[in-house]
């Protein structure tokens, strides 16, 4: 499996927020706890909106969530 060329702080960002849970995450963004595993774990890319709907609930920009790496 290829590696996605981003990486993201979800995991580092769900400890700062009181420990939230990867299902606590899920259920707000709209998506399954297997989902956004995936995501964390850069198995999945997810869609432009999942990932804007993420870094609105931390309220973060984007670009601090998903970090690109050419």
């Amino acid at each position: 499996m290829k590696k996605l060329p981003f990486n993201n702080e979800i995991k580092t960002l769900r400890f700062m927020s009181n420990e939230m849970t990867q299902g606590e995450l899920g259920e707000r963004v709209g998506v399954t706890r297997q989902t956004i595993a995936a995501i964390e774990q850069g198995k999945y890319s997810p869609s432009l909106e999942v990932a804007f709907r993420i870094a609105h609930i931390f309220g973060k920009p984007l670009e601090e969530v998903f970090i690109w790496e050419l």
